[in-house]
C-alpha cells in the first residue's frame, strides 16, 4: 500500500501525510486478519479528503466498519478498538489522575484510595465492549468534566466497585474483576451514582397513595417527585381515591375521580426528568373494582378528549382472581368506590385477598353498595382495547403475587413498580425500594474438554453469590431520596437480581428458544440462581444478622419460594443442607430474585435484553455516528458455517422483516433462530412459568402477538393467570397498531430497509 496525496492533521495540530499503510496497521492491530483488514482499508480509501484530523479519520473508520458488520460480525472489533484507543488517548492514563479531576463528583475517600487500585486496572478489557456498548457508555455514564469524558469505562467500574464496598479493597477488587470481565453488571442508577457524592443506587421505588385527601395526594406526589429528581423509577397504587362522583364531606361537593389527578402526576413526571437524565417515570396500579377502571385504562389512547389523557404515565392492573373467573364465566362485575367500602368494613379491597377479598366483595354486592355493573366480558374487552392500541396495561394477578410472597408477614402486597418485576410490601410509611443487578448469561456459556459448548453452572453460583453480596452492601451505603423509603429498605432488605442474554445462551448453545433442552436450561438457570442467592444471604445473616421483619416469613418457617408454589428442583445441589442454613441462620433479605428488563446494561454488555427471544435478526441501530444494519452475529456465525451466508441471503432476510424461515436451510437452523413473533407465546408463559418458583419476586414478562385479537389475547392472559404467574403481562408488543419496540419497513427503491429498532418503554426504567 502507498501513502495518498492527503494530509492529516494530529491531535497536537501538526499536519503529516496520510499514509494509507498505517491505517491498515492500526486496523490489523485490533482484527488481527490480513484478508478483512485490507478489505476495510480499500472501501475506506475513497472517503478520504485532504485535512482530515485524527477524530474524524477515527469516525471514519468506525463507521466504514460498522457498515460492514452485517456481513461479517468481526469488524465490530474494529470500530470498538478504534473507540477504545481514542478514548484511552483523550483520558488519564491511571485512574487516580482521573478521581483527582473528579473532586465535584467523586467522594474524597475514593480520590485518597485510588492510588492503590492503578496497579489493579486492566485497560485491555475495555476492548471487550462492543461498538454500541461503548458508545452507550461514553454518551450517558462516563463522568465528564465541562463535557469532557474523564472517565474509561475501566475507571468507572472501580468507582462502582469502591463506591459500593468502601475501604474494603478485597471486595472491591473482587467486584471491578467479575464486572470489568461482564459477568454481571449493577443497574443504571448505581453505574450513575455509587461513588459519588449523593450514592443514589436504587431502581425501583414502589409508594402507596398516602390517604384519600388533599393532603394524602399531594403528599404522595411530592415523595414522587423526590424520588424522580434523583433518578428512581415509581410504582404507585391508587386503589383507595374514591371514585367519580363520590360525595366529599368536607365540602358538600363531588368527587372529580382519578383522572384529573393523575394528570398531576402525569406533569409532573414530565417536570422533574430523573436528575435531567431521562424522563420521569411512574406506574400508576388500580384494581378492577374501582368505579373509574374504564377511564383509567384509555389513559394512554391516542383519541378521546385530551383532558382525560396520561400519556406519560404506565398503567398496570392489579386483578383478583376473582375478575378472571368472572371474565371465564361469562358473569357480571360490579364496581365501588373505595370510600364507601371502608365506611361499611372498616377496610378497603386493596387491603384483602383470597377468600377474604371475595367475601367482602360479594357481601358488598349484596348489600347494593355498588355503583354500576356490566359483564365482566365487557369490562374485559375494553381491557384488551386499550393493550392493542397502546401496550397497556400491564397484568398483574393479586392473588398469586400474596399467597406466594416471601413477605407474607408484612401484609398485602397492592402494586408492582414500573417494570412488573417487583412486588413489595407498602404502606403510608414505608415506600419499598429496590436495589438491581444482572447477571449477563452468555458469559457462562463456555468450550469444554472435547471442544464442545457447556454452561458454567458453578460459575454462575460464584457471580451470582458476589452480586448479592453487593446488592446487599448497596442498601447501607445508599443515598435515599426521602426518609419512607430508607426505613423500608432497612427493615425488610430485599434485591433484586436478574439477568440478561437468555436468547444469547440457547442461540449460542444451538437450542430452539421453544425445545425441551432450552426449558430444562432455563430451569437449571434461575435454580442455581435461587439456591446461590439463599446461601449467601443465609451466609450474610450468619455474619450480620437477619433483616428486622424475618419472624413471622416464611422463610422463618422452614419455607423458600418453591415451596410455596408446591414445586421441587430439579437440580442436585444440597437443597437439604440449604434449608438447614436457613433454620440455623436465617436470611439477610427478604427477597432476592426479580428479572428486570436490562434495557440500558444490556446494550452495554451487548446481550440481548433479559429473558426475551430475540424480536428480529436484523435491523437498523442508530447512533450520533449514523445508522447501522446489525445482523444476529450467532446466526451469521452458523450461516458461515454452512457457506450459507452473502448478500442476497441478508437482503432476503431483510425482505421477510427479519426472519429466516424462508431460507432453504435445515429446518433445524431455522428453528434456532425463530424471532419472537414466530415462537408460540404459550412458550414464553411456560418458561416463566418454570422460572417462576426460583424467582421470589416477579419478572418482566413481554408477550409478543404481531396481529393482536381478542381471541388471542384472551387466551393468552387466562393461560398465563392460570400457569400462576404474578406477572401475567409487562408490554404487549404488536405490529399492528401499537408497539414499545416498533418495526417499521420503507421502500428504497426495489430493496426493503431492515427494521428500526426504536427506544423501548422500558428504558425509562433503571434496570
Amino acid at each position: 500500500m502507498s501513502s495518498t496525496q492527503f494530509s492529516v492533521i494530529k491531535r497536537n495540530s501538526k499536519t503529516e501525510p496520510l499514509d494509507s499503510e498505517k491505517i491498515y496497521k492500526r486496523i490489523f492491530a485490533l482484527d488481527a486478519d490480513e484478508t478483512r483488514s485490507k478489505a476495510l482499508v480499500a472501501i475506506i480509501l475513497p472517503s478520504l479528503s485532504q485535512n482530515m484530523t485524527t477524530r474524524q479519520l477515527d469516525e471514519l473508520i468506525c463507521e466504514t466498519a460498522m457498515t460492514e458488520v452485517c456481513n461479517d460480525p468481526a469488524y465490530m472489533s474494529v470500530a470498538s478498538g478504534v473507540v477504545v484507543s481514542a478514548l484511552h488517548k483523550e483520558t488519564p492514563a491511571k485512574f487516580s489522575e482521573a478521581m483527582k479531576l473528579l473532586p465535584h463528583i467523586v467522594t474524597q475517600a475514593i480520590i485518597d484510595v485510588a492510588t492503590q487500585l492503578d496497579e489493579h486496572i486492566v485497560q485491555e478489557r475495555d476492548y471487550g465492549f462492543d461498538y454500541f456498548g461503548l458508545i452507550t457508555l461514553r454518551n450517558s455514564y462516563l463522568m465528564k468534566k465541562d463535557g469532557v469524558v474523564i472517565e474509561r469505562p475501566q475507571y468507572a467500574i472501580m468507582r462502582v466497585a469502591l463506591g459500593i464496598h468502601g475501604n474494603d479493597l478485597e471486595r472491591a477488587i473482587e467486584t471491578y474483576d467479575h464486572m470489568s470481565l461482564r459477568y454481571f453488571t449493577h443497574a443504571t442508577p448505581t453505574l450513575f451514582n455509587a461513588g459519588t457524592h449523593r450514592p443514589q443506587c436504587s431502581s425501583c421505588f414502589l409508594l402507596a397513595m398516602q390517604d384519600d385527601s388533599i393532603e394524602g395526594i399531594y403528599g404522595t406526589l411530592a415523595q414522587c417527585a423526590h424520588i424522580s429528581k434523583w433518578a428512581g423509577g415509581i410504582g404507585l397504587h391508587i386503589h383507595n381515591i374514591r371514585a367519580a362522583g363520590s360525595s366529599i364531606k368536607g365540602t358538600n361537593g363531588n368527587s372529580s375521580g382519578i383522572v384529573p389527578m393523575l394528570r398531576c402526576f402525569n406533569a409532573t413526571a414530565r417536570y422533574v426528568d430523573q436528575a435531567g437524565k431521562r424522563k420521569g417515570a411512574f406506574a400508576i396500579y388500580l384494581e378492577p373494582w374501582h368505579c373509574d377502571v374504564l377511564d383509567f385504562v384509555d389513559l394512554r389512547k391516542n383519541t378521546g378528549d385530551e383532558e382525560r389523557r396520561c400519556r406519560d404515565l404506565f398503567l398496570g392492573l392489579w386483578i383478583p382472581d376473582l375478575f378472571m373467573q368472572r371474565v371465564k364465566d361469562l358473569g357480571s362485575w360490579s364496581f365501588f368506590s373505595p370510600d364507601q367500602i371502608r365506611a361499611r368494613f372498616g377496610k378497603c379491597f386493596s387491603d384483602v385477598f383470597g377468600d377474604e377479598f371475595v367475601a367482602m366483595y360479594e357481601t358488598a354486592e349484596k348489600e347494593g353498595l355498588a355503583l354500576k355493573e356490566m359483564k365482566a366480558q365487557a369490562v374485559w374487552n375494553a381491557i384488551l382495547n386499550a393493550q392493542i392500541e397502546t401496550g397497556t396495561p400491564y397484568m398483574l394477578y393479586k392473588d398469586h403475587v400474596n399467597k406466594k410472597s416471601m413477605q407474607a408477614n408484612l401484609g398485602t402486597i397492592k402494586s408492582s413498580n414500573l417494570c412488573t418485576e417487583i412486588v413489595e410490601f407498602t404502606s403510608p410509611d414505608e415506600i419499598a425500594v429496590c436495589n438491581l443487578a444482572s447477571i449477563v448469561l452468555p458469559r457462562f456459556v463456555v468450550h469444554n474438554e472435547t471442544g464442545g459448548l457447556h454452561f458454567d453452572y458453578q460459575k454462575l453460583m460464584d457471580v451470582t453469590k458476589i452480586a448479592t453480596r453487593n446488592l446487599d452492601r448497596v442498601i447501607d451505603i445508599n443515598y435515599y431520596p426521602i426518609p419512607e423509603a430508607e426505613r423500608s429498605n432497612k427493615r425488610h432488605r430485599p434485591i433484586g437480581l436478574g439477568v440478561q442474554g437468555l436468547a444469547d445462551v440457547f442461540a449460542q448453545m444451538r437450542m430452539p428458544f421453544d425445545s425441551p433442552e432450552a426449558a430444562t436450561l432455563n430451569k437449571r438457570i434461575f435454580e442455581t440462581i435461587y439456591y446461590a442467592a439463599v446461601e449467601m444471604s443465609t451466609e450474610l445473616a450468619q455474619q450480620l444478622g437477619t433483616y428486622d421483619t424475618y419472624e413471622g416469613s416464611p422463610a422463618s418457617e422452614g419455607k423458600l419460594s418453591m415451596d410455596l408454589w408446591g414445586v421441587k428442583p430439579i437440580t442436585d445441589y444440597d437443597w437439604a443442607g440449604l434449608y438447614a442454613g436457613v433454620k440455623a441462620h436465617g436470611l439477610r433479605n427478604s427477597l432476592l430474585v426479580a428479572p428486570m428488563p436490562t434495557a440500558s446494561t444490556s446494550q452495554i454488555m451487548g446481550s440481548n435484553e433479559c429473558f426475551e427471544p430475540f424480536t428480529t435478526n436484523i435491523y437498523s441501530r442508530t447512533t450520533k455516528a449514523g445508522n447501522f444494519v446489525v445482523v444476529n452475529k450467532w446466526l451469521i456465525a452458523h450461516l458461515k458455517e454452512l457457506n450459507h451466508w452473502n448478500e442476497q441471503i441478508k437482503e432476503s432476510i431483510i425482505a421477510a422483516d427479519g426472519s429466516v424461515q424462508h431460507l432453504e436451510i435445515d429446518p433445524k437452523v431455522k428453528a434456532i433462530y425463530k424471532t419472537a413473533w414466530e415462537i408460540k407465546q404459550r412458550v414464553l408463559i411456560d418458561l416463566a412459568a418454570d422460572r417462576a418458583p426460583f424467582v421470589d419476586q416477579s419478572q418482566s414478562l413481554n408477550l409478543f402477538v404481531a396481529q393482536p385479537t381478542h381471541a388471542k389475547l384472551t387466551g393468552m392472559h387466562m393461560y398465563a393467570w392460570e400457569r400462576g404467574l404474578k406477572t401475567g403481562m409487562y408490554y404487549l408488543r404488536t405490529r399492528a397498531v401499537a408497539q414499545a419496540i416498533k418495526v417499521t419497513v420503507a421502500a428504497d427503491k426495489e430493496k426493503k430497509q431492515p427494521p428500526v429498532m426504536e427506544e423501548a418503554a422500558c428504558t425509562s426504567c433503571s434496570a
